[in-house]
């Protein structure tokens, strides 16, 4: 997958300023940035350390502590399949297996077309809908296979 996200400097350093450059908030930081581009371009590092006062290890530790921040370019659609205990009694491994044959690519992947990155989570709370996905903040109970072929089409869709 090739990304051609130019990187909007002065947006980036405004989402820094508004914080007033304390380093206490550089989770919130990474997230704000991360809501524009679904993930923190490896570009904007430097000036995080530097606006920031922090080490790139620290940086790198947030990044990859936390599963909403990326250092990798990600999809338009983050699709999460839902393994907590009741989707995955009900299924969740059947769900995530057809959405790994719909999409052309595995957990923790971004289809070649960027549009969907396909995640793991251990529980989205919607355990009596179960098997839950959810696709970036709309969450679908109750799925099955067809319905989340289905339901993939409608975002491909959506994005042309």
């Amino acid at each position: 997958m090739t990304t051609t996200n130019a990187i909007d400097w002065p947006k980036v350093s405004g989402i820094i300023d508004k914080y007033q450059t304390d380093p206490e908030a550089l989770l919130m930081i990474m997230q704000d940035i991360s809501n524009i581009y679904n993930y923190v371009p490896q570009e904007v590092i430097p000036l995080l350390c530097e606006k920031l006062g922090v080490r790139n290890s620290l940086v790198y530790s947030v990044a990859t502590f936390y599963k909403t921040i990326s250092l990798e370019p990600r999809g338009k659609f983050i699709v999460s399949v839902c393994t907590g205990t009741a989707c995955h009694v009900r299924g969740a491994e059947r769900i995530a297996e057809a959405l790994q044959e719909k999409l052309n690519i595995h957990e923790g992947q971004t289809s070649a077309d960027g549009l969907f990155t396909l995640e793991a989570v251990r529980c989205v709370g919607c355990c009596a809908s179960g098997p839950v996905i959810t696709v970036n903040k709309d969450t679908h109970g109750g799925v099955d296979r067809s319905a989340v072929l289905k339901i993939m089409d409608e975002y491909k869709q959506k994005a042309s």
